[in-house]
């Protein structure tokens, strides 16, 4: 179970393990950098993001970061509460996706608009058609546990491979997500 002091989930640190160059746990913050093809993908990505949308879910379960934005750009909360929004302006709380990913396009300027969990948000900006390209991250873990990604989805969806790149602690197959 995910929430606050463990946003992953118990045990989940092993998903992130390849941001941080290889294991870390909760009781002892994360202290090393990606290395190798982990590295590489990962600062590819950061270059060409302008913006953020994020899920509450994921905001909460992280403890809300500190307060602290951990990316740096504009962060597009998507939540049932937006009067909410925290003081001090790290974060931008908005009502739906749609409405999230149209001011994260605007803050973003010329370069990408990155949406990241929870799985509800991703898989609602999928449906409304607002998402270009899809990196799906597999950590070499037990799967079978946590959010489905595509669970309860109410339209077709056709990816075309873009490619795939592969570390010890993940695999990213990157994909373009095909209008009909």
């Amino acid at each position: 179970m995910d929430g606050p002091g463990k946003g992953l989930g118990e045990g989940g640190e092993r998903l992130h393990y390849w941001v941080f160059g290889g294991p870390w746990t909760y009781e002892t913050e994360p202290r090393g950098e990606p290395i190798g093809e982990d590295a590489a993908w990962l600062n590819e990505a950061i270059a060409k993001i302008g913006a953020v949308v994020g899920g509450r879910k994921t905001y909460e379960a992280s403890g809300r970061w500190g307060g602290k934005n951990p990316w740096g750009l504009p962060f597009f909360i998507v939540t049932h509460r937006p009067e909410e929004e925290p003081e001090g302006g790290a974060f931008t709380f908005v009502s739906g996706v749609r409405e999230a990913i149209e001011r994260a396009r605007d803050a973003a300027g010329d370069k990408d608009v990155h949406v990241m969990g929870g799985a509800d948000v991703i898989r609602q900006a999928l449906e409304a058609g607002l998402v270009d390209e899809l990196t799906i991250i597999v950590a070499p873990v037990t799967l079978g546990v946590g959010k489905r990604l595509f669970e309860g989805f109410s339209t077709s969806l056709e990816l075309e491979h873009l490619g795939v790149r592969q570390s010890p602690l993940a695999t990213f197959i990157d994909y373009r997500v095909k209008r009909p």
